[in-house]
């Protein structure tokens, strides 16, 4: 029989292998980009053009674009996905009242009556505070538990293993421009080998000799094809401010489920996540709006179902709704409160516990 020291050294090696694995998807891209460079810059720049302003202008765009293209994919990579603050943790007392409970109507009121201060909007289908038995807290709105990860990921959009990471609120601007530069990089490679490609086609050039440089095209076309789909529904996603587990799955509220929950607008739902400094948008640096925990909602009329005079505002308790003037304004004055107001018909955006 093992030791238990031996059984523990061979759970750590079993975990450094499948951490390895998780790397082979981010390996194969970086394989593909090396290549596409020897192939591009080498056999076509060094070896087909010759020397003038076509092959001037084909190295400094490639290579602009290529910078782009991997700044912002290495940002999605290596940008922590966050974790969730403290204060959703369960103390050991709470803990301990959970495990205790008999049915599981009485843990539901454990956990209800310690995220009666927090600020969570969103229910299961049940209608029940969202609670993560595996990282024992009260989930935040929008967050959800990654299994691949091993924790929960503020407004998780999905895992994604070509990037070997979590697509969620801290990187999500960071994916969306890897999409974008990528597509840019692929159509760029496709539109300037084309021309090769036709020679070749009529017999003007050695296929065996230039291989690389048809391979090229064809793979350029390929990854095209397949990134502006993707890119183009997460363009959707932002538009309407939603995740890709959100537009399988509507968040669930107290009033029920509702896809457009979070949207703000389209422009603010951009600004949600690319921040308002225009000068930073097509960056690889964060500027997105927010904590990735408090998100403002719409206003929505109880009698009506419908946004309160066709505009997204949010609860203010002395002045009623305001509408958003300023992205950083609209997060900073999101106020939580237990009960919706009886005299109005909005619902608050806050935390509402009712007996």
């Amino acid at each position: 029989m093992p030791s238990p020291h031996e059984k523990l050294g061979r759970g750590r090696s079993w975990m450094w292998c499948v951490k390895t694995v998780k790397w082979f998807p981010v390996i194969f891209i970086v394989s593909v980009i090396l290549w596409s460079y020897y192939a591009y810059v080498i056999q076509l720049c060094f070896f087909v053009i010759p020397f003038g302003l076509q092959k001037a202008l084909y190295i400094i765009l490639y290579h602009g674009f290529l910078f782009f293209f991997l700044w912002s994919y290495f940002q999605t990579i290596f940008t922590s996905n966050g974790r969730v603050p403290v204060q959703f943790r369960l103390p050991a007392t709470e803990l301990d009242r959970l495990m205790q409970a008999e049915s599981d109507e009485a843990k539901i009121q454990v956990v209800k009556r310690f995220a009666q201060n927090l600020p969570v909007s969103n229910r299961t289908t049940t209608g029940a505070i969202r609670f993560c038995e595996v990282c024992q807290h009260v989930k935040p709105d929008r967050a959800h538990h990654c299994s691949v990860c091993g924790d929960c990921v503020l407004k998780m959009d999905h895992h994604c293993p070509w990037v070997n990471n979590c697509v969620s609120f801290s990187n999500y601007k960071f994916f969306i421009l890897f999409l974008g530069y990528a597509l840019i990089y692929c159509l760029f490679i496709a539109l300037t080998t084309l021309q090769f490609f036709i020679k070749f086609w009529k017999g003007e050039m050695d296929g065996v000799s230039h291989f690389h440089i048809l391979l090229l095209f064809f793979v350029s076309i390929m990854f095209a094809l397949s990134l502006v789909s993707l890119f183009g529904y997460h363009l959707y996603l932002v538009a309407h401010n939603r995740t890709t587990l959100e537009s399988f799955r509507p968040p669930v509220f107290q009033i029920g489920p509702d896809k457009n929950g979070f949207s703000l607008g389209k422009f603010n739902n951009f600004q949600e996540v690319f921040g308002d400094n225009k000068k930073t948008w097509l960056l690889p640096v964060y500027s997105s709006l927010g904590d990735g925990v408090t998100y403002p909602q719409r206003c929505i009329d109880e009698d009506t179902d419908t946004l309160l005079g066709g505009c997204q505002r949010w609860d203010d308790q002395e002045n009623g709704c305001s509408r958003w003037n300023d992205p950083e304004e609209a997060f900073s004055r999101i106020a939580f409160s237990e009960h919706a107001d009886s005299d109005s018909s909005t619902v608050h955006p806050e935390i509402m516990i009712v007996d």
